[in-house]
């Protein structure tokens, strides 16, 4: 006998986002529904399944489960979820996403009620739509020899579902759903990840990410974070931080950026960038002119009154206008070499000479 479900679609988590924060709240929904029901289970990102007759017992009725669901899923995510109960997942997941509560018994018919579409093929709804079948009952009302004849291996599957001897949709579960769940917990630490030379996973490896997973646990999701590229033209806006297992982001940046600093890029780059004098031979200022030459070649380099460092070898600077439509922001970008063998990399933005990089 099929099991009566309650299925919950909350549709502003059903989108993979690129910072991860989906998979994060699709993880704390799932563990406060578990309190509710210790049987619940996640199927997509967004959809939950849970069985109802444990959980109707003990809260006094089917209508006071989804009102605890209901209450629980506003209070994590703050979104209106959508709730259906049916027999069976399919039909489960059918009402959800119309917000119905089959009573006992009525699957069937509304199963049978329902358009080919809702099976997922567009090849088996069209072929059946031109021998004039419309509905998920009359695609089951065909004898299976028949539909095999007509139909490939998968169509057999689709007329089981149609007829109710199936539960659930081929494809209807995220299989690795379950996995990327487990190692956002720390519950699974096999996952893609740089491997050392003949794929063998170190100690420290393991030990760094359980501690990343216990701090991330306790001080919240951003206390862990990764340096990521992103588009634009210097490497210290390009330089991001996004929170430490975050899924790669899908979107690729293609904008064609013009003045975009060619590499090498500096491997460190400054969140806030350190005030410092570039000074000539003579000790004199060295400034920007308007034509974006400087006024003098570098010959020292303070980062104070006590720390200075000989220049002995520039290139640059390039200069660089954006946003002149709006607010104008005018910097130039100079590479210098000191005599103790740092390359660093210079803006000069507002009348003053900034450290914003640092080269191997």
């Amino acid at each position: 006998m099929t099991e009566r479900l309650l299925a919950v679609w909350v549709e502003a988590l059903c989108e993979e986002s690129p910072d991860g924060s989906t998979l994060r709240d699709h993880s704390t929904l799932l563990d406060a529904l578990t309190i509710l029901c210790p049987f619940t289970e996640s199927i997509r990102l967004g959809l939950f399944a849970l069985p109802l007759r444990g959980p109707s017992r003990f809260f006094g009725g089917e209508g006071a489960v989804l009102d605890a669901v209901r209450q629980s899923v506003r209070a994590v995510t703050g979104h209106e979820p959508l709730l259906g109960v049916a027999d069976g997942l399919f039909c489960a997941e059918v009402a959800a996403r119309r917000g119905l509560v089959l009573a006992s018994g009525a699957t069937d018919s509304f199963r049978r009620s329902l358009s080919l579409s809702v099976l997922g093929r567009k090849d088996v709804a069209t072929t059946c739509q031109r021998l004039g079948l419309h509905t998920v009952g009359s695609f089951a009302d065909l004898d299976a020899a028949r539909v095999a004849e007509r139909f490939n291996g998968h169509a057999l599957t689709l007329h089981r579902v149609a007829r109710g001897e199936s539960a659930e949709l081929d494809g209807q579960r995220d299989l690795k759903l379950a996995r990327r769940l487990r190692q956002l917990r720390g519950e699974d630490g096999v996952g893609d990840e740089q491997l050392g030379f003949f794929g063998q996973r170190g100690a420290g490896d393991l030990r760094a990410e359980v501690a990343a997973h216990r701090v991330r646990r306790r001080l919240g999701v951003d206390a862990v974070v990764v340096a990521a590229l992103r588009g634009g033209r210097v490497p210290e806006d390009r330089a991001t931080l996004v929170p430490w297992g975050s899924p790669p982001s899908k979107v690729r940046d293609g904008a064609p950026w013009p003045g975009q600093m060619r590499a090498p890029s500096p491997a460190t780059t400054l969140a806030h960038p350190v005030a410092v004098q570039l000074r000539d031979g003579d000790d004199h200022q060295i400034v920007m002119e308007s034509r974006g030459f400087l006024s003098e070649p570098p010959g020292v380099l303070l980062f104070s009154s006590q720390l200075r460092r000989d220049v002995v070898w520039h290139a640059g600077p390039w200069p660089l206008v954006e946003r002149w439509w709006s607010l104008s922001r005018r910097r130039a970008h100079l590479q210098v070499l000191l005599a103790t063998g740092e390359a660093l990399l210079l803006t000069a933005e507002a009348s003053r000479w900034w450290l914003v990089g640092i080269y191997d």
